[in-house]
């Protein structure tokens, strides 16, 4: 049987903190991966990309996942599609699940372990936050560095002012007009855009100051300029992936650029930061085995409460 979980479903079954430890656990082990992950996108003759992540692995889970998203910038929501959760026995089809919800959290949530573990600790100093891009990713970045730090002020711009409004009601947080104010008041800014263009230059950056750009994570997309990107210590999620796909390839820079991957992070292997005065960037691409990690963490709860819709797709 092949259980069916929509978005409803699986905000019943989700949290917030057991997805972060499922997610670092899975940075840590992901190193060990035999086949690597595959991230497939084409345009299509709409307004819109088709983008395929697979197969999602981790050692440990006897399953592996396959997602198909549709991205339609200008439709509600921008990204809509499945995920199917195969078993790694004898590939039954175990579940379907909105790959809307799932991607929104496992890169939300990620990109809020990733800003904690390589932003400074905030200690006693007063400290903002600052969102450029008042979405559904911006949303949960700060629902998950919310659970590990807190912060005494929050920023937000959006190029629909009232998309920024309710966001900062939300949030306890106050609007700004422009990217560089968020900048200029920000010791952390989270750029979750579909921007085509730069949204920041290295000279409105301040020493010490952390960056997660989640919006170039395909072609032609940039948030962060070429400049940032070289001058700051820039943390990845996947080096290669990131060089073809993300920010580096977007700005026509090297693999090498890249300081470290996040899992390097988590595992000790690598410092986030070398002095406290450095700027420090995470740019992620977006990793077939995220979807897996929180595909199998919702099909779990959902097999042991009994959620969703179950039907035989072989009848």
């Amino acid at each position: 049987m092949t259980r069916i979980l929509t978005r409803t479903d699986l905000l019943s079954l989700l949290d917030p903190l057991a997805c972060i430890q499922a997610l670092r656990e899975g940075f840590s082990a992901s190193a060990a991966n035999a086949v690597p992950g595959q991230r497939v996108r084409t345009d299509l003759p709409f307004p819109g990309t088709a983008t395929a992540l697979l197969p999602g692995l981790l050692p440990g889970i006897n399953a592996y996942s396959v997602k198909a998203n549709a991205k339609f910038p200008a439709a509600s929501p921008a990204l809509r599609g499945v995920i199917c959760l195969h078993s790694g026995t004898d590939g039954e089809l175990l579940a379907l699940l909105d790959s809307a919800t799932i991607t929104a959290w496992r890169t939300g949530l990620a990109a809020g372990l990733a800003t904690h573990l390589i932003a400074r600790p905030t200690g006693n100093a007063p400290h903002t936050v600052g969102v450029i891009g008042a979405g559904a990713q911006a949303e949960l970045t700060i629902r998950g560095l919310g659970e590990l730090r807190t912060w005494d002020r929050l920023v937000v711009h959006d190029t629909d002012p009232q998309r920024a409004a309710a966001f900062a009601d939300q949030h306890g947080g106050t609007t700004v007009s422009t990217s560089a104010q968020v900048a200029a008041e920000a010791s952390i800014v989270v750029l979750a855009t579909w921007s085509r263009r730069p949204l920041l230059h290295l000279k409105e950056l301040r020493p010490g100051q952390h960056l997660t750009s989640l919006g170039s994570d395909e072609p032609g997309k940039q948030e962060l300029s070429p400049d940032v990107l070289a001058s700051t210590r820039l943390i990845v999620d996947d080096v290669s992936l990131v060089a073809a796909h993300g920010a580096l390839a977007n700005a026509g820079l090297p693999a090498s650029t890249a300081a470290a991957s996040l899992s390097e992070i988590i595992r000790g292997d690598a410092l986030p930061r070398t002095h406290a005065s450095e700027i420090t960037a995470y740019a992620p691409v977006g990793l077939p085995w995220q979807d897996l990690v929180l595909a199998w963490l919702a099909y779990q709860q959902a097999e042991t409460q009994k959620i969703g819709v179950t039907l035989d797709l072989l009848s």
